[in-house]
C-alpha cells in the first residue's frame, strides 16, 4: 500500500485523527459536583468578576481554534469547508505533539471576508489564539488585518509559519555560504498568502533593522511573469510589494527574474525550472523550491545547475521548509505570555530562535529535526519575551 492508502485507511479506521479527552476524573458524586453543578458556580463567578481567570480556570489559556473555510487547501485548492476536516485535525495533532496545545478544528460553510470574520470574533471568547488556516488568497489577508485587535492573537499560519521557517533557513544558509544576509538579491516566485508573507519578511518593513537586516534586492514573479510597474494587471497586494521589490523595475519572465540573483524561493507549481536557470544565477546559489508535492526544480537538478544549497517542502529531501517548525513554539509563547496578537518582531525572533536551534549546520541541514522536541520550547521562550519586552515599551 502506498502513503495514500495508508491514510485512507487510518483516517477510517480512526474516525479522524482528534478527539476530546477529559482532564479530571468522573466517578462518584463528589467528581460530579467539583467539575458541574454546584462547583462550577465557583468558577463562572470567579471568572465573571475576573474575565482574565478564565486563562488559568477554564480552557481558554491552552486552547487555540484551527479556523478554516476550505478555499485553499494545502495543493488541493478550494475544495470546501467538509474535505478540510482532516488537515484542520492533523493541525490539532501537531499543536499538541509538538507544543501542549489543545487545538480545536473549526471549518467555516462561509466564505466572504464579513461572515469568517464576524464568525470568528463570536467564538473567540472561548479560545486563546486563532490558526487561520487554508483560507486562500488575497481574501485572507483582509481577515487576518480585521482580527487583530480582538484580545487574542490571530495567526495565518500558511502565511506567517512558512515565512518564517524560511528566514531561519536563509539566515543558517548564509553562515554556510559566506553570503551576507544583507547583500542578498532574491528571487520569490508565487504571490499567493507564503510568497507575500516572505517576501515582507524578508524586507522586515517598519521593523528595528538592528534585529533583522533587511535583504538587499527582491524580485517577485507570479504566473504571468515578474511584478513591475509596467503591469496593468496588477492587484492591490502586489502594487503594495512594489513600493519595496524590484528597484530596478526589471520585467520578464521568472527565467529572466533569476539571471545575476543569490537566491530562488518557490511557493508556486512544480518543474518551472532546469539546470541551466540556475547557472545564470550567482556564484553559489541558494534554492528553496517548495512547491508540493513535485517542487519548482528538484534537488538534483538544482544542484547540477551548481546550488550549493536546496531545500523543498517534503520531508522526503534533506532541508524541509515545514511550518511545524514554528507555529507550536510561536502559539505556545503567544498562551503563555497571554500575548494579545502575535506581532512582527516576535516572528523575527521565533525565526532567530529556530536558526539558532541547531548548531551542527551543513548543506543538507540548515533546519532542525523537526522531531526534536526541544524546537518549540526555545521558540516560545523567545516569542513569550519579545510579546513582554514589546507590550511594557508599548504601555
Amino acid at each position: 500500500m502506498n502513503v495514500y492508502e495508508l491514510a485512507l485507511k487510518l483516517h477510517e479506521e480512526n474516525r479522524g485523527k482528534w478527539e476530546i479527552k477529559s482532564k479530571v476524573p468522573l466517578n462518584n458524586k463528589q467528581d460530579l459536583s467539583l467539575a458541574y453543578s454546584p462547583g462550577v458556580a465557583a468558577a463562572c463567578e470567579l471568572i465573571a468578576k475576573n474575565p482574565a481567570a478564565a486563562y488559568s480556570h477554564s480552557m481558554k489559556g491552552n486552547t487555540v481554534a484551527i479556523v478554516s473555510d476550505g478555499s485553499a487547501v494545502l495543493g488541493l485548492g478550494d475544495i470546501g469547508p467538509e474535505a478540510g476536516i482532516p488537515v484542520m485535525e492533523g493541525k490539532a495533532l501537531l499543536f499538541k505533539e509538538f507544543a501542549g496545545i489543545d487545538g480545536v478544528p473549526i471549518v467555516l460553510n462561509v466564505h466572504t471576508i464579513e461572515e469568517i470574520v464576524n464568525t470568528v470574533k463570536a467564538i473567540a471568547p472561548t479560545f486563546g489564539g486563532i490558526n487561520l488556516e487554508d483560507i486562500k488568497a488575497p481574501k485572507c489577508f483582509e481577515i487576518e488585518e480585521k482580527l487583530q485587535d480582538i484580545g487574542i492573537p490571530v495567526f495565518h499560519d500558511d502565511q506567517h509559519g512558512t515565512a518564517i521557517v524560511l528566514l531561519a533557513a536563509l539566515i543558517n544558509s548564509c553562515k554556510i555560504t559566506g553570503k551576507k544576509f544583507e547583500d542578498l538579491r532574491i528571487v520569490v516566485n508565487g504571490a499567493g498568502a507564503a510568497g507575500l508573507a516572505i517576501v515582507n519578511l524578508l524586507k522586515c518593513i517598519g521593523y528595528d533593522s538592528s534585529v533583522c537586516t533587511s535583504v538587499k534586492e527582491i524580485v517577485v514573479c507570479d504566473s504571468v511573469g515578474i511584478i513591475s510597474k509596467e503591469r496593468t494587471d496588477l492587484n492591490s497586494e502586489k502594487k503594495e510589494i512594489l513600493k519595496y521589490t524590484n528597484p530596478n523595475n526589471v520585467s520578464g519572465s521568472i527565467k529572466d527574474a533569476l539571471v545575476g540573483m543569490d537566491c530562488f524561493i518557490g511557493v508556486s507549481k512544480g518543474n518551472l525550472l532546469d539546470r541551466n536557470d540556475i547557472k545564470t544565477m550567482a556564484k553559489d546559489p541558494i534554492v528553496f523550491a517548495m512547491a508540493n508535492p513535485t517542487p519548482e526544480i528538484f534537488p538534483d537538478e538544482a544542484k547540477a545547475g551548481g546550488a550549493i544549497i536546496v531545500g523543498t517542502g517534503r520531508s522526503d529531501f534533506p532541508n524541509q521548509v515545514n511550518n511545524v517548525l514554528a507555529f507550536p513554539g510561536i502559539f505556545r509563547g503567544a498562551l503563555d505570555s497571554k500575548a494579545k496578537r502575535i506581532t512582527r518582531s516576535m516572528k523575527i525572533t521565533a525565526a532567530y530562535a529556530l536558526a539558532d536551534s541547531i548548531t551542527d549546520i551543513s548543506a543538507d541541514k540548515v533546519l532542525p529535526d523537526p522531531f526534536d522536541r526541544s524546537i518549540p520550547l526555545k521558540i516560545a521562550k523567545a516569542v513569550a519575551d519579545a510579546w513582554l519586552k514589546e507590550s511594557n515599551t508599548t504601555c
